[in-house]
């Protein structure tokens, strides 16, 4: 199986892996999952995180085809305008995007200027679509349940998972999110898992499990469905969905999941500005 090479940036404040993902033949690249350093208190936004991948991108002679995020993210801002700008590249996410759009749409009154369709972005995948880094193939897969939209993609022996899944000693992602669905995420990560036990697995985040005391992103299709703390081979959806649902019920609402929505499902685009030119997001009261 063709292997890219894959260097990861952390973003401690979000607890976010971004990826460059390159093939060595070519120096063909991906960008997935960037971070764009928001600051709640003050509302101003910073480009520190995304700087370190332009440097690095640049000081290895890379060409970046793709951007993409594995799906509209709840705890950090993306970046991805910023890096194409930067670095050049398609903007991508999964076609699920309109559904997230028209759910948040709507719990944030976006007027009319907002589009539900996916237009924000320069492409839009689909669920088994392949296409290629450089000349190793790649597939993305449609893996929701933590959000409608969710992809994971293969490239060569890496897959960059986004959220679906955590270490196996983390477990899986929560699924109370507008749209989130546990039997859906269980039958997901079944997707995951059929994939060969080899396969590298690219964390979007970690939170250091108890009695772990080092951020780590990489594992295997073969240790987490060996190991993994929620589905590991064994467990039934039944099982998983109580489990699942028992757990979100317990959880607060990421910290940033009311600023980084409204950024997100615009392609990492700020809202458009009003008549003084500054832009503005919108804090819903009483609604999630």
């Amino acid at each position: 199986m063709q292997r890219p090479d894959v260097k990861a940036f952390f973003d401690e404040p979000s607890n976010t892996f971004s990826y460059v993902v390159s093939d060595p033949a070519t120096r063909r690249a991906a960008v997935i999952d960037s971070v764009l350093d928001y600051d709640a208190a003050s509302g101003r936004t910073r480009h520190d995180s995304a700087d370190a991948i332009v440097a690095w991108v640049r000081g290895h002679g890379l060409t970046v085809d793709w951007v993409i995020d594995t799906h509209v993210h709840a705890d950090h801002l993306s970046a991805a305008p910023y890096i194409q700008q930067q670095l050049g590249g398609r903007l991508g996410i999964g076609e699920h995007i309109r559904t997230v759009q028209t759910t948040f749409g709507k719990l944030f009154n976006a007027s009319t200027e907002f589009a539900r369709d996916g237009s924000q972005f320069d492409h839009l995948f689909t669920d088994g679509e392949t296409y290629r880094v450089g000349e190793i193939e790649a597939v993305a897969i449609h893996t929701p349940g933590h959000t409608p939209a969710c992809m994971t993609h293969v490239i060569g022996d890496a897959a960059f998972v986004g959220d679906t899944l955590f270490m196996p000693d983390y477990g899986t992602a929560r699924c109370d999110f507008p749209g989130g669905d546990a039997a859906t995420l269980y039958r997901s990560i079944q997707k995951i898992y059929a994939l060969p036990e080899a396969t590298r697995i690219f964390l979007c985040h970690d939170y250091k499990a108890p009695g772990r005391d080092e951020y780590v992103y990489e594992t295997t299709v073969g240790e987490e469905k060996r190991g993994n703390l929620h589905v590991r081979d064994g467990i039934a959806e039944a099982d998983f969905v109580q489990m699942r649902t028992a757990r979100d019920a317990t959880l607060a609402m990421p910290k940033l999941i009311l600023p980084s929505v409204q950024i997100n499902m615009r392609a990492g685009h700020k809202p458009p500005p009003d008549d003084n030119g500054v832009s503005y997001l919108k804090i819903p009261l009483d609604a999630l």
